[in-house]
């Protein structure tokens, strides 16, 4: 069985887990030939940089509307800041206008069911957004089919998600375990004001999820890396008994001084 272990130990986000993959081996054309076949009218382009966190070599994957920078950042949305922003600022930078780009679940759905991408993916996909949907709908009181997303509706999110899921699907993964997940300290800024960290939607998602002390004072959890973790994730342990292929390093947008900002991503049978 071909296991991939997610090293959290700075936290998780869509970019970092992209970047990671993309580092770990998993082809970039292949990526982009695949997202293609989403229907987003917002022109964006997909980049992908080694770039070096604390002495670690990694890859920084970003999405840039236009030209509005808007780099990933993923924060995630967020902001992603961070690292992605993993800090993820939740901002992802959110470029301008990208945010009043509000999509329901239902948009999303459609999308994804309307690409024609392999079973695998498309379920894989849905499965992220239902948790993000569900979340939110009981943070905000409101059933599935009446919730809207702001950041996690913005183009970068939505590229993190399906495209892990393709990445996955490309690295024939069978088997995904985690570590315990740090979400971080401090406050961040929302659409709705300012929040502790983590953000609600992010702690929501991480029910049953054992969750690492931090005492950075940083987004290190976004709540797409929650969903993502929580959805896939079939176990939280230690780096699992294997016979190590490959790993990879995916990069966050922040910097910390005592450890490097990225996820670690280890692929063995």
């Amino acid at each position: 069985m071909k296991t991939l272990y997610l090293d959290c130990f700075s936290g998780i986000s869509g970019d970092m887990m992209i970047g990671a993959l993309l580092d770990a081996g998993a082809d970039p054309a292949k990526l982009v030939a695949e997202l293609k076949k989403l229907p987003i009218t917002e022109e964006y382009e997909l980049k992908w940089t080694k770039v070096v966190k604390n002495g670690i070599t990694s890859t920084k994957f970003d999405v840039l509307l236009n030209d509005i920078g808007h780099s990933h950042d993923h924060g995630h949305s967020h902001n992603h800041e961070h690292s992605h922003d993993h800090g993820h600022s939740h901002n992802r930078g959110h470029s301008h206008d990208h945010d009043h780009h509000h999509r329901s679940y239902k948009d999303i759905v459609k999308m994804i069911e309307a690409a024609g991408f392999s079973d695998r993916v498309k379920e894989t996909s849905l499965k992220i957004f239902k948790k993000i949907g569900e979340a939110e709908g009981r943070i905000h009181n409101m059933p599935l089919e009446k919730v809207h997303f702001h950041e996690v509706g913005a183009v970068d999110s939505i590229i993190d998600i399906v495209g892990a899921a393709i990445l996955l699907e490309q690295l024939e993964i069978d088997i995904i375990k985690s570590s315990q997940v740090p979400v971080g300290n401090g406050k961040i800024r929302i659409d709705h004001g300012v929040y502790p960290v983590p953000a609600p939607a992010t702690l929501e998602m991480l029910k049953g999820v054992p969750i690492a002390q931090s005492e950075l004072k940083a987004e290190l959890t976004t709540p797409t890396g929650a969903a993502i973790v929580a959805v896939l994730a079939e176990d939280f342990c230690g780096l699992p008994a294997m016979k190590i292929k490959e790993v990879g390093y995916g990069a966050g947008t922040k910097s910390f001084k005592d450890q490097p900002n990225v996820l670690r991503v280890i692929i063995g049978e």
